[in-house]
């Protein structure tokens, strides 16, 4: 299993259990949340940091 797709499982996991457990509003909260922490986090890189991110997501290196 990738990377990604683990991180993309233990989202799903997150999600599902806060529609479980919380109030509508709240699950809206984490759902936001588990979609924006990695997006905002690309987005801290530096353009250097990004490059090369990219460059090693291309080439495959971590499966």
């Amino acid at each position: 299993m990738s990377p990604v797709q683990k991180y993309a499982l233990g989202a799903g996991a997150v999600v599902l259990l806060s529609w479980i457990f919380l109030p509508g509003w709240l699950t809206l909260l984490v759902v936001l949340g588990v979609i924006a922490a990695p997006v905002v986090g690309y987005f801290m890189l530096d353009p250097s940091q990004r490059k090369r991110l990219n460059r090693i997501r291309k080439r495959g290196i971590g499966r």
